[in-house]
């Protein structure tokens, strides 16, 4: 039986010498290294690294590597993850009525393309519950016309954490998450369909329209109290023409969202994104 891949990722004040040190400690446990991305950030003084090895020895010891890597982090005053590239996490997926997005998502998992599982499901509508079913995740529907949005979240996270989803994702689901909820569930994802920072908010294929623009975009983000200002993760775009109603926009846009949400999650499992500064450094 073959051993994980280890994924190490670093962030500290950038110094001299500290590739060599992370990768003689990875040399020390015995580690061949797979792929290796390091980045500096000049303006604010950090180095990023992300580093991905193997080790001969089963089973993996992890706590010992975790406390061997804790005292070079010590060293260097470095904040760190490690993580196992046979982690498979439970995910959440938030929806409304459109169904593009979570179809995608749902094919990509059975496919083995994203490596998580999807267990819970969740709607302020009830139109995708047989969707939900074929896929054999718990369709959850809360009416948020007739509910407070209080009440509503307090019970979605109640299920969040039955289910021990490690993060979420927020597949068209047109609700605002409050900073309350997001104070005790951060870790979400969410796809926007414009160019993001133009045209935030609700109806930009419209707004787009109206301005006659060439490009129409779609942005992968992680969700902040701040609506559509997360750290972007990915973003795509597609051309229009004067020729293009609004219908065409909404119809291009709905492929875009889809290609940027799959690229996003799946860059987001894979340990490639860091977040610093309201922004990321994305090694794919």
């Amino acid at each position: 039986m073959e051993n994980p891949s280890i994924i190490l990722r670093t962030v500290c004040p950038d110094q001299p010498g500290l590739v060599y040190k992370l990768t003689s400690w990875i040399s020390s446990c015995g580690g061949n290294i797979k792929h290796s991305d390091h980045h500096t950030d000049q303006d604010a003084e950090l180095f990023l690294s992300r580093i991905e090895w193997s080790i001969n020895s089963f089973p993996i010891n992890k706590l010992e590597i975790f406390e061997g890597f804790q005292q070079i982090a010590n060293n260097i005053n470095a904040n760190f993850t490690i993580n196992y590239s046979d982690e498979i996490p439970n995910v959440a997926i938030f929806v409304s009525k459109q169904n593009h997005c979570l179809i995608d998502l749902l094919w990509r998992v059975r496919n083995g393309e994203l490596k998580m599982k999807v267990p819970l499901i969740i709607s302020n509508h009830p139109d995708l519950e047989g969707l939900a079913k074929d896929f054999n995740a718990q369709f959850i529907y809360y009416d948020s016309i007739n509910n407070q949005r209080s009440e509503i979240e307090r019970q979605i996270l109640n299920k969040l954490k039955f289910f021990d989803i490690k993060f979420a994702i927020l597949a068209k689901y047109m609700q605002i998450l409050s900073e309350s909820f997001l104070n005790e569930f951060s870790e979400i994802i969410n796809i926007h369909h414009s160019f993001l920072p133009a045209f935030k908010g609700s109806q930009p294929y419209h707004r787009a329209w109206k301005r006659g623009v060439k490009l129409i975009g779609a942005t992968a983000h992680y969700v902040t109290k701040d609506l559509d200002e997360g750290p972007i993760i990915d973003q795509c775009t597609v051309r229009v023409s004067h020729r293009d109603e609004v219908d065409d926009l909404i119809r291009k846009g709905r492929d875009i969202e889809r290609i940027s949400l799959a690229r996003a999650v799946r860059m987001h499992l894979n340990h490639q994104v860091f977040v610093y500064n309201s922004k990321t450094a994305v090694f794919d």
